[in-house]
């Protein structure tokens, strides 16, 4: 046991000293706001503070995920925040003003933000406009339009009882659809891990132990299972949650087991070398941006439905920053080629729990952007510092 627990321990600081970092970091980081504000006041890890901060990640986390696929390829999106305002601007003036029901008001404000995606992704491939550039652009011009389709009123209600709504309003408040999901989340993690495992074995290459696999299942299962009792003593699971782990679990299998998710890690900073390769690089670059704004639009609905309107301040304020910050925080690396959608929950819960705590402790919001500033730096030196190790032995 403790040759193996030795073993174990030398692998780690292995993959540490040459800048393997994975999501220590954040996790760290998280563990360490969380344990801070419960210390300062008890509220913080209250059952409703958690329930409400599981609702209050979503919009700003689906956004985020956007960001990840853009961050992939090394470049950057500025434009996701006007896209999310934009596209819940449209869904509400299609719903209330016209008259079309929710869910073809709620496809053509998606296809929106994909159709933005493409063509701000052609003019950045095709065009060679600087994504930045292409982007900043989008950020201003999007937001001009989203404030004239909500015209003089500037603001527009949506129905409490709509289908939109319903996306941060709903729990499923019986006992069992919590612990049923965690369930089936450890259950799938556990059967993928270990074909994952026997599938690199069988190629010959460096596969996870099967003790390895038990102890992470282990450790997902407590955090499963604490999470959902903990929602289950406020009001059961709440909807926007479940379908926001939906997706990660669906864009996560998109990025780690198909040949598109592959060739967007290969991109990554080694652009020459993928067109040499035969990969359709354009293709890919505008596919990437499509995400990012179909992303930004589903973001932008959840937004809406949390506070149930869409208004001249849709997708202003800090949206845009904190949307970019909860990527980098959470692992995703500014130079491209490492990261994954689940930067995007760890990096958001760290910002969210940051103004949540904040909140409760009466302190005034220019703390939260100073101690959100420090983190975002935090996570990027560290980034930085991770890649000159990597490079260092070999590995970039």
């Amino acid at each position: 046991m403790r040759t193996r627990l030795a073993h174990s321990t030398e692998a780690l600081a292995g993959r540490l000293r040459v800048g393997e970092l994975g999501s220590l970091p954040v996790l760290v980081s998280l563990a360490a706001i969380w344990l801070i504000f419960a210390g300062l006041d008890e509220a913080f890890l209250s059952p409703r503070n958690l329930s409400n901060l599981s609702i209050d990640v979503v919009g700003t986390g689906l956004i985020a995920v956007g960001v990840v696929f853009v961050l992939l390829l090394g470049e950057i999106d500025l434009s996701v925040a006007s896209v999310s305002g934009l596209s819940a601007a449209v869904f509400a003036v299609l719903n209330v003003h016209h008259g079309m029901p929710e869910a073809p008001a709620v496809a053509l404000a998606v296809a929106l933000g994909t159709a933005i995606g493409f063509f701000q992704g052609f003019v950045f491939t095709k065009v060679g406009v600087p994504a930045f550039v292409v982007t900043l652009a989008g950020l201003l011009g999007w937001n001009g339009l989203m404030l004239y389709i909500l015209g003089a009123t500037g603001t527009v209600n949506l129905d409490d009882d709509g289908l939109v709504a319903q996306l941060t309003d709903y729990y499923f408040s019986y006992v069992a659809v919590a612990y049923g999901v965690a369930a089936v989340g450890v259950a799938g993690y556990f059967l993928a891990a270990v074909a994952d495992a026997r599938r690199r074995r069988s190629a010959g290459v460096p596969a996870r132990s099967t003790r390895e696999i038990a102890v992470r299942t282990a450790a997902l299962a407590a955090v499963a299972f604490a999470t959902a009792a903990v929602l289950n003593r406020f009001q059961g699971l709440p909807l926007a949650l479940l379908v926001f782990l939906v997706l990660l679990v669906v864009l996560d299998q998109v990025l780690r087991r198909t040949r598109y998710g592959r060739t967007v890690f290969a991109l990554g900073g080694r652009l020459e070398a993928a067109r040499r390769a035969g990969i359709s690089v354009d293709r890919v670059r505008i596919s990437v941006f499509m995400v990012s704004g179909t992303m930004a639009a589903l973001g932008g609905l959840f937004l809406a439905s949390r506070v149930t309107s869409a208004s001249q301040s849709s997708g202003g304020g800090n949206l845009l920053m904190n949307a970019i910050a909860a990527a980098v925080i959470g692992g995703t690396s500014l130079f491209g080629g490492r990261g994954t959608v689940w930067s995007a929950l760890f990096g958001v819960l760290v910002i969210q729990s940051i103004a949540s705590g904040v909140a409760l402790l009466g302190i005034r919001g220019a703390v939260q952007f100073m101690i959100t500033g420090g983190v975002l730096l935090l996570a990027v030196v560290i980034d930085s510092l991770s890649r000159r190790a990597q490079k260092a032995h070999g590995r970039v």
